[in-house]
This record gives C-alpha cells, structure tokens and sequence, in this order.
C-alpha cells in the first residue's frame, strides 16, 4: 500500500490571523488586479495565507478525506498493467508497481514473450522531480530508439529526449520545445513544435539525427511557420505511414500540408488552402487521399480524391447528414472507420466501411453498442492491414473494457477491464437519460447515475458541466465516484451547448453570440433533476473545470439559489480581462471560440456573462476554488481574484466563514492538470470529495 502523501502543513485555528481579504486588501485596486504580478512577494504570501485559511477549515473534514482516500485505493487495482500491443518487431506495454506514481514500460520480440524487458521506467526519471509529466514518446520506426518530450514544472514547456532501446543514456537533445513528437520513416529524422512568446505552437521544425555508438544531432530545419495568431500548428503520420501531416488550425478553420514520410527534408506541399470557416482533415490509403470537412457540409462529410491528383473532381463517400456529425475517420489497408453521432441521441457511433482492391463497396454497418449511453473508439492499432479492431468501451456503469473485434468472423472477445474492488459493484449501480427543457425550448440531454437501490428517491447530487470546444462528455467509468455513490449522492452530468455532445450544431449554438445558452442549458439540467424526482432541489453541488469553471460560475451569476455549493478547478472566470490581454497564453487562438473583445460587440457578450465582471448582490453558496502556480492555461490569478470578491461579498452581507466558506487552494508545484502523480492526484480529489458530502450533508464537519 502506498504511504499516505506527503500533507500540506497543520491547519491554523481560523481565529488566530485575519481572512486574508482583510490583510492584503488593497483600497486603491477593489478587483484585486494586483494579484497578476507574479514576481511581487505578496502574491505568494497572500495565496501561502488562503491555503492556510482552507486548511483550516477543511480541517475538521481531515479524517473524511482520509477515509475517502484510503476507500479509493482499496476499490482500485494499483498494480496496473497496461494491454499488451504488438508493433513491427516488438510487443509494448506498461506497468505501473502497487507504491508507485508512474509508469515503467515493457517489450518483448514479438512472439517471444519469455524475453521480456523494461525499456522506460518514468518512475525513476520522476523521482528528482516534484511535478513530472511525458508530453510524448515516439518510437523510432525500426523501434530501437525512442524520443520523448518531458515537462518537469507544470508549465508545458518541454524538453526533447533520446534513448538507445533498451537501456541506452538518455540524451537531452532541445529544450523550450512543444509537448509532440513525430519519427519521419527515414529512421533518422525527428519532427517537433516550438512555441512563440504567448506559448502557441507556432513553428514545425525537423532535426536530422546520427544514430549510433554516440548519437548525435544537427542543427534543426525549419519546415513550416504559422504567422496568424489565431492558428496553432501541430503534427501527425497517416497510419500508412506515407505521409507526415503538418496541420495548422484554428478554433473553425483548419489547412494542411504533406511531406512524404521517408523523405522528410522535401518541402511540404499544401494539400487545401484555407478557407475561413472550413475544417478538413486528411487521411490515406495508396492510391486515395480521404477528405473529412465541413465545406458547405456544417455536419461534416467524406470526400475520396486521387493521390496523383488531390485537386481534382472527388468522389463522395460519405454525404452531408442533418441528424448526425461525421467525427472521424481512420483508414486501413481494407477499408475505414467512421466515427459518428447522432444527434438526437447523443451518442457515438462507429461504422465499418470496407471496400475492395478496386474501391468498391463490399461492408457497410454499425458495430453494436454496449449499452447506451456509452463511449466507444478505437484503441491502439499500429498496422494498417490488421483486420482485428481492437475498441475501447465504458460508460457509468460500465468499467473501461478493451474488446477485440475480428473482421472476417465477426468473434468479439474481450482483451482486458478495468478491475473494481470494494463493496459498491459496477452492477449495483443505475445510469438514466433525462431531457430537461432549455429557457428556448431546446432538449438537453442530462445523464445521471446512482446506486440502483436508491433509484427513485431524490437524492443528493453532483452536477458536472464542462460545455466548451465542442468537446464531448460522453459517459466515462471513475472508481473515485463510487466514494461518492456508496454514501447515497447521485453524479450527473449535463451536456450543454457549447459541447459536441449532439454534434456538430449543438457545438455552433453554445459559442461566440450564443454562449449563453450553455448557462441556461445547465440551469434547466438541473431543474429538470429535481422535476422529475432524481434529485433533492436542496442538496445540489456544482462543479465545473477550465471552461467548465466558466460554465458554473455564470450560471452561479444567474442563479446561485439553485445551489447548495460549488467546486471550481482552476476555473476561466475573468474572461473579459483575459481576452483583453493577447500576450497572455491561448488568447489570440481563443477569439473564435469566445469572440474578439476589440469587435464593440464581441466586447459586450463577453462582459455580460464573464463570471468576474457579473459578481450578484446575493453572495454565491459554499464554494471550493483550486488554481495551481505552474498553470498556463488559466493563470492561478483567476480563482485567486474569484475568491477575494466572493469573500469581501460574503463579509458584507454577514456570511458566516463557517457555515459558508469560500476557500480558495493553489497548489504552487503543478500546472492546469494539477498534480502529476497519482497518488497526490487521488488524495487531492478526496480532499475535494469531503467538501462536496459536507456541502451534499451527507457528513458532518466537526470543529
């Protein structure tokens, strides 16, 4: 068993030092702007004196956090060996030790299994290193070198490193460089991005490697620049591995160039110029290039075109659909797979096309799903002729179960799940799609689950939104959850626009002018919760990450009634200031995601819903703010300022401290991800875990 993680220091009585609003309240600066000069010694000092102020309230809550800690680790399998894959020459895999944080991987020849060896042990290049984290790791294509990226601040600046397979030194090759990494099939040619000043990767570059006794390389070359700050670069290989790709892409408008994989140093060719508005990606088989975008098509579709030829007439595969968003397409020797949703159903869906030596079409069908909702994807699949899919399943019910597929038989057998210990069972436990009725009438799907046994009580619950990117939140299996379902609450999750939960249209109606439908969206999931009886109206958390943090703390804004209390994980809350600021990492990439503050009207949008500019009368409830010092994505003065406001708020209308905390945690070691390990991972989302049941009151805080 793991020792307990190292603790923050011993909590402070709360009445031997002022808040920390009183002590560092500037009277010249109310917004606390202040709070954005990294270098001033009072920023640390007052961040130092709000983890303290948190420490000690949540103090009381310690032996809860312990015990959800300590009940997590005893549901969950701690040595973990990863699912054996076989490349080329080799059979790869990871393990990771019952005590141990990170990973050590594995190989063995193919087909000998009896000649295994570790080739990788993170958790020895980890143990110099508070915060440590692989961007990466790329194998050579003859599989005896590996390259990978490493980060050991949390700010996501990496370092390049080489290794001779199995044991070779490791070599520190570049640093200041982006988290990918791609092998050109020379063998002897690396590929990484570098970023500009505001951290976007802005610039492709290949460096030409000796490899031998002393490895060695040479000054890197330049290969591709993107000059508009809106676009970020990054890098990819068709699974034929003919083609490296070089994509450059903004939030809605995406280009791309080719340059022949096994002959790196040639000058790329661009494959479709840019069209504001038009997303494409490409992938291969010899003979044809396969185009998914959006051109006229806003759900997307599939054209074919010849490799020869890539401008000229194309042949559609795949037409133009209302009620369903084609996601992805990934190419094989036989044929392709689709990746679709369906837009009423919001769910995911994969499609097997396969075509014969002459393209024709001879296989046309859905795979079966598990259950619904569910997700589903492909896992690892290294060869471009294997005809055995191997496809990743879960859901809330259902742990993450890897299952192979054989083409030609139809057999499904599974390879490998997720084990889960304890006294609450995966088939103990319920999962339910509602539909809750959005402020214009629209459908919003909410998912939920709870034990089975407690179905058709209103329960206590925790509500997640995320809603942003036209990233999806599809069903997802976590062990930490079950702490929170054996004490009686129930997890939802509420797919706003704004997400990609229903496709591509749901994405477009919760961005730019529409933004706020995602608030409302979140505001009617959880009415529609205790509408039709799965919650108790009293007793709803909110938690909202990142963008989610946007999410919950404008819905907060509209109506913090509606909640009992709320986490936010270095949440996006200063919208406007940020979007003001276009020196500050992501910005100028984000203004087609939120709009461009210097538009008049892009400027008034965001002022009206961003979380800081929109602080009510009426205190918010309860809530837990976690930011971390090493974060580039939202800067640790976002929930920093949050957390002042809220607590001079709460002070003028007499908040109790006690009863209705504001907390704010920074962890000063980690960046947006937070703790690198998995062990301090674990134990800080227990830590979260007991505020949530305290707030839920479904455990007590004794003093």
């Amino acid at each position: 068993m793991k020792a307990q993680p190292p603790r923050d220091p011993g909590p402070t009585n709360m009445t031997d030092a002022p808040h920390p609003t009183a002590t560092f309240r500037r009277a010249d600066d109310p917004d606390w702007h202040w709070l954005e000069q990294r270098d001033d010694p009072q920023v640390t000092a007052f961040l130092e004196a709000a983890n303290a102020h948190s420490r000690a309230w949540l103090a009381p809550l310690d032996d809860l956090t312990e015990r959800l800690y300590h009940g997590h680790l005893a549901r969950r399998e701690l040595a973990v060996h990863g699912l054996p894959t076989a490349l080329d020459h080799f059979t790869v895999w990871s393990e990771t030790a019952v005590d141990a944080d990170h990973a050590v991987w594995w190989r063995h020849p193919n087909g000998e299994p009896e000649r295994r060896e570790p080739f990788f042990d993170l958790q020895r290049r980890a143990a110099d290193h508070v915060f440590f984290e692989v961007g990466d790791m790329s194998l050579s294509p003859d599989e005896r070198w590996m390259a990978w990226s490493e980060d050991t601040q949390g700010d996501e600046i990496f370092t390049l490193w080489l290794k001779r397979l199995p044991d070779g030194e490791p070599l520190a090759l570049l640093e200041e460089i982006g988290p990918e990494l791609c092998w050109a099939e020379d063998g002897a040619t690396l590929l990484f991005t570098r970023y500009d000043a505001t951290q976007r990767p802005e610039s492709i570059w290949r460096l030409p490697l000796t490899l031998g006794d002393t490895p060695n390389a040479d000054e890197p070359v330049l290969m591709l620049r993107e000059d508009d700050p809106e676009f970020w670069l990054g890098l990819g290989k068709t699974r034929s591995r003919e083609w490296l790709m070089l994509e450059s892409a903004s939030k809605d408008t995406s280009e791309i160039h080719l340059v022949p994989a096994a002959a790196p140093a040639t000058a790329p060719t661009l494959f479709r110029p840019r069209e504001r508005g038009v997303e494409y990606g490409v992938d291969h088989r010899p003979g044809h290039f396969y185009v998914l975008h959006n051109r006229e098509a806003p759900h997307f579709c599939l054209d074919r075109v010849d490799e020869a030829d890539p401008q000229g007439e194309p042949d559609r595969l795949i037409e133009h659909r209302q009620d369903t968003t084609l996601e992805g397409i990934d190419a094989f020797g036989w044929g392709l797979v689709a990746s679709e949703r369906d837009h009423q159903q919001a769910q995911v869906r994969l499609r097997v096309i396969e075509l014969d030596a002459d393209h024709a079409l001879r296989r046309d069908e859905y795979l079966p799903l598990p259950e619904t909702p569910c997700s589903l994807g492909l896992a690892d699949a290294p060869h471009f002729d294997e005809r055995r899919l191997r496809l990743r399943e879960e859901s809330f019910t259902l742990p993450v179960t890897w299952t192979e597929l054989d083409l030609d038989s139809g057999e499904r057998r599974r390879l490998k799940q997720q084990p889960v210990h304890g006294d609450l069972r995966p088939d103990q436990l319920t999962c339910e799609r509602l539909w809750a009725t959005s402020h214009d009438g629209e459908r919003v799907p909410v998912s939920v689950v709870m034990r089975a046994d407690l179905a058709g009580h209103p329960l206590p619950t925790l509500l997640y939104g995320y809603g942003a990117y036209g990233e999806t939140l599809d069903p997802w299996f976590s062990v930490a959850r079950l702490e929170l379902l054996a004490r009686g609450a129930a997890f939802a999750v509420a797919h706003v626009r704004g997400g990609g939960d229903r496709g591509e249209p749901w994405y477009l109606s919760g961005k730019l002018e529409h933004k706020a439908n995602s608030f409302h969206d979140f505001l009617a999931a959880r009415d529609a919760l205790v509408e039709q009886g799965v919650s108790d109206g009293e007793r709803i958390v909110a938690y909202g990450a990142s963008a989610g943090g946007l999410l919950v703390g404008a819905s907060l804004n509209l109506s913090p009634e509606r909640f009992c209390a709320a986490v936010l994980d270095v949440p996006f809350v200063d919208v406007l200031r940020t979007m003001e600021n276009p020196d500050l990492p992501l910005t100028t990439a984000e203004y087609s995601e939120w709009g461009d503050p210097r538009e008049p009207a892009a400027h008034r949008r965001i002022r009206d819903y961003s979380p800081l500019d929109n602080l009510p009368e009426r205190p918010w409830p309860p809530v837990f703010l976690q930011g971390s010092w090493h974060d580039t994505r939202v800067p640790y003065w976002e929930p920093a300022k949050l957390y002042a406001r809220l607590s001079e708020l709460a002070v003028g209308h007499g908040m109790d401290g006690r009863d209705h905390p504001t907390l704010l945690r920074t962890d000063l070691e980690a960046g947006h991800g937070g703790a690198s390990g998995r062990f301090k991972g674990w134990h800080d989302n227990a830590r979260q875990d007991a505020f949530i049941l305290w707030a839920l009151g479904l455990e007590t805080r004794e003093a």
